[in-house]
């Protein structure tokens, strides 16, 4: 097992997609019992801190799935290690690898608080009898279990007991705020985060926990960074805090909080969130009729892309009606697949089928609006076609109404935001292009 050993030492045996973690995985699931599982169990008490922590992570993902009582075993015997990231791991490998009932035997059983924390963590829904325990992170967790699934009647009593307790509770738990967010979020309560985002700003003990829960509200509604934005740069003081700054950044995502508390953030120093552009490519080059045919001349019919499509097709259709191939082509283009090219192409087809192809063209159109890889170009294209897609416009302005942000999927909780914001742009884009073509 001596690659074993090396592969631990040197981190490679926790990267993703290594061949040395395929491997011992492989090995794992194969035979929990063979010389490979053997060995990474006897590891779990080396010497090196460093490999202990490895080793948790290992059996943590080999047996994220199926019970492992052995590994569980092991974990236990760490969860009082002098490392306290073996600790942690140690915590999530007890729950996840062996069951509730020894995770929570354990937490009764031990004082220290980091392990404690952490096991009640991992047991989510299974520690919310602990309200009373002796650890304020454990209370709160148990707490923000009981508050996910209580009647709206008990939502302001456990809100007082969490406030009561949250101060301390930050002390051993990360991240009080967001995951109290995420609660309230869950129970719809917006008017409510806000008032408690008030609360915990004014005083300056809990001033961290409520940036970190603004930040997580600007996450999921929409109107939260104009409502917040104001009190996070009034109680964000001369050194701001990196939960501060951070919750700046996420609400100034927010163009109508910018538009509208512009002056107030600019003197406040925080980082903004990159702005993405989609590039902007060669200049556009300009098409005639004849070299537009020639193009398309040189395509299939069934064409499933085609660079600068409206170009194309727009200099073909000036010159007058398309050629039945130039048609299918563009039928194709339209109707073949969703898209891009498809959001592009479907006001070309209106303007070579007529208005008898509008509901069509929308019934295509109108349901990607909200995709978050291609709604802005569903929105453009419903913005060429002006008044024609004024039956579209229950649908933008459904978009645009939505209290909460679109579920969308980036690899951070800002890009998610910032996805929603485009797609938000670009649907209000689009209403107004639609409803100055109606009235002009």
């Amino acid at each position: 097992m001596k690659w074993l050993d090396e592969a631990l030492s040197a981190g490679q045996a926790t990267i993703a997609a290594h061949p040395a973690r395929i491997a011992v995985l492989d090995a794992i699931r194969a035979d929990r019992t063979g010389p490979v599982s053997v060995r990474l169990l006897q590891l779990s008490r080396a010497d090196d801190a460093f490999v202990r922590r490895e080793v948790m992570d290992l059996l943590s993902s080999a047996g994220a799935t199926h019970p492992w009582p052995d590994a569980a075993e092991a974990a236990l015997a760490r969860l009082t290690d002098p490392d306290e990231e073996v600790r942690r791991r140690a915590a999530h490998l007890v729950v996840h690898a062996g069951s509730n009932e020894v995770a929570l035997r354990a937490l009764g059983e031990l004082t220290e608080p980091v392990v404690r924390t952490a096991l009640a963590e991992w047991l989510r829904g299974s520690v919310a009898h602990l309200q009373d325990d002796s650890l304020a992170s454990v209370r709160f967790l148990a707490r923000l279990e009981t508050l996910s699934v209580a009647p709206p009647p008990q939502w302001l009593s456990l809100d007082r007991a969490l406030l009561a307790d949250a101060p301390e509770a930050s002390h051993h738990l990360d991240g009080v705020g967001w995951r109290w967010g995420r609660v309230l979020y869950g129970l719809g309560r917006e008017r409510h985060v806000y008032a408690l985002v008030t609360r915990l700003l004014c005083d300056p003990a809990t001033r961290d926990i409520g940036a970190e829960l603004a930040r997580e509200a600007c996450h999921d509604w929409r109107a939260a960074p104009v409502e917040l934005l104001p009190l996070l740069v009034r109680h964000c003081g001369r050194g701001i805090s990196s939960a501060m700054a951070k919750a700046l950044t996420t609400a100034s995502l927010s163009e109508a909080a910018m538009h509208t508390h512009g002056a107030l953030v600019a003197e406040v120093p925080f980082t903004p969130y990159p702005r993405a552009r989609r590039p902007s490519g060669s200049p556009t080059p300009s098409y005639d009729s004849t070299t537009a045919a020639a193009i398309l001349q040189a395509k299939p019919v069934d064409t499933g892309r085609l660079h600068r499509a409206p170009e194309i097709f727009g200099a073909l259709l000036d010159a007058g009606p398309l050629t039945f191939r130039q048609a299918a082509q563009l039928y194709n283009l339209t109707f073949k697949r969703p898209g891009r090219v498809q959001a592009l192409c479907a006001p070309l087809w209106l303007r070579h089928a007529g208005p008898t192809a509008v509901p069509r063209v929308l019934a295509l159109m109108t349901p990607h609006l909200g995709d978050y890889g291609i709604g802005d170009y569903y929105s453009e294209g419903l913005a060429r076609m002006g008044r024609h897609a004024i039956p579209a416009l229950p649908s933008l302005t459904a978009l645009i109404d939505r209290r909460t942000r679109l579920p969308v999927n980036d690899s951070t909780r800002d890009g998610e935001t910032m996805l929603d914001e485009s797609l938000l742009a670009a649907a209000i884009n689009a209403r107004r292009a639609i409803l100055a073509d109606a009235a002009s």
